[in-house]
């Protein structure tokens, strides 16, 4: 009798999932960019449930220092009943830090501008990547003039969520500016000079701050204290004990779907 039942529940089980159809097209052109390397490189990826209407939709920036890396979709991100975006950006030093910011805005633009084609929610947009995509959420949420470019506000964004993301300048902006990548510095390319109490939610996940990259948790608790203090009631900090920069990746999308499920109102599993 067990038998049977576990094999009614396993085929029930089977049809659930079947029902849930997904789909990735790639390589679309998200760029009014005409140069040769915008041609080539602004393009992203959407991996979305066929049958969706008003899902939320989260946007991935890959890492890489700002010199290299590639869109991809997160593995842990797919299929969870939501539209998936991974973008590429131009990359260091071939341009300057304000075009890979720019590109960066242009993306988000295009996803709030066309997003509702395959289902996604222009009103459940989140924004988030690891290291310098990180970095570049960063920037995009407290730095309102980036998006503003583009008719974007910054605050219609639903939620940020930088992985481990630099709050400083970023070592590789620093580099271009013959900057050593242990000299820190704040500038106008540094998520800390922009610290303001009025932007959407901000989850900043980092890492053990003994094996993270260049004291990337400690610049995180800084602008999270900061952010407190300007009097932003929505900044979230978590550090990912015995996980180093790219270890921390992998846990981290469990607290990235908490806090989803949470602005959804949905029951939150531990």
């Amino acid at each position: 009798m067990k038998k049977i039942i576990f094999i009614v529940l396993s085929l029930i089980f089977s049809m659930g999932m079947a029902a849930q159809n997904y789909k990735q097209v790639n390589n679309i052109t998200y760029t009014g960019k005409s140069d040769a390397y915008s041609q080539e490189r602004l393009k992203l990826d959407i991996f979305y449930p066929e049958d969706a209407k008003d899902v939320p939709v989260v946007i991935w920036f890959h890492g890489g220092g700002l010199e290299q890396g590639q869109k991809e979709i997160p593995q842990k991100l797919k299929r969870k009943r939501m539209v998936v975006v991974g973008a590429n950006y131009r990359l260091l030093p071939k341009v300057t830090v304000k075009e890979t910011l720019d590109d960066a805005a242009e993306a988000v633009a295009w996803v709030f501008k066309n997003i509702v084609k395959y289902g996604g929610d222009a009103k459940k947009i989140v924004v988030t990547g690891h290291s310098a995509g990180g970095y570049l959420a960063m920037l995009l949420c407290l730095n309102k003039s980036w998006l503003k470019h583009y008719d974007i506000d910054a605050d219609s964004v639903w939620l940020y969520a930088p992985f481990s993301g630099q709050a400083i300048t970023h070592y590789n902006v620093r580099k271009m500016q013959g900057i050593q990548p242990l000299q820190p510095t704040i500038d106008e390319f540094a998520p800390l000079y922009w610290v303001r109490p009025d932007c959407p939610p901000l989850v900043l996940i980092c890492g053990d701050r003994e094996l993270e990259l260049y004291g990337r948790y400690d610049e995180n608790q800084y602008l999270a204290r900061m952010m407190k203090l300007v009097g932003h009631q929505h900044t979230y900090l978590y550090e990912l004990d015995g996980h180093g920069h790219g270890g921390m990746v992998e846990p981290a999308f469990h607290i990235l779907q908490t806090h989803i499920h949470q602005l959804l109102g949905e029951k939150v599993n531990p």
